[in-house]
């Protein structure tokens, strides 16, 4: 598979409301994440931060987790909820404690970071009742927007990795563009 980044240059498109709630809505995303005020959770691949700052208000603490420092500039530039903490890295170098995070997400970007390394450093992450939530392009969308069709994973493709790295699947659906995933610890 490719290793498609999104172009920092055009980061703007990440902020158009109407087009990102189109494939995930922020009550969609809230109820696969299911945050409390308690928790510590991770936005993998937070971008601008469009649906960090709509999980924010619902966890204790928001690490937006980013490889471009140019996407957490932008964010800055937007303004960064209090509770939010921007970190550079790659997924598979997440600088968290082991068992810090009660959970995290990934919107649309899953396809950038699926690997075992990536796998590994997420359960070593998430605590024993962690839960992780993953949107991404599915593989048999039309691929008029997202990543090219070859970069892609179907669902059961994604939901048999997580498995592989110790994940247990809750839910999964496949839509016409996107699919969802919510998977927890074994």
């Amino acid at each position: 598979m490719g290793y498609h980044t999104f172009d920092a240059a055009r980061a703007d498109k990440l902020e158009e409301t109407a087009w990102r709630y189109r494939f995930l809505s922020a009550e969609e995303l809230l109820w696969a994440l299911s945050p409390s005020p308690e928790h510590a959770v991770a936005d993998l691949g937070s971008g601008t931060g469009f649906y960090t700052d709509d999980v924010a208000p619902h966890a204790s603490e928001v690490y937006a987790v980013d490889v471009q420092e140019a996407m957490h500039e932008y964010y800055r530039e937007k303004g960064v909820p209090a509770n939010v903490e921007l970190v550079t890295t790659d997924i598979e170098e997440l600088p968290f404690e082991n068992g810090s995070l009660d959970a995290a997400f990934s919107t649309m970007t899953y396809h950038e970071f699926a690997s075992d390394d990536a796998f590994a450093a997420i359960h070593r992450v998430l605590g024993p009742t962690g839960r992780l939530a993953i949107v991404d392009w599915t593989a048999t969308g039309t691929g008029e927007n997202g990543p090219p069709l070859d970069e892609r994973y179907t669902v059961g493709a994604a939901a048999d990795s997580l498995r592989d790295h110790g994940f247990a699947i809750e839910h999964e659906i496949s839509r016409p563009e996107t699919f969802l995933l919510v998977a927890t610890i074994e």
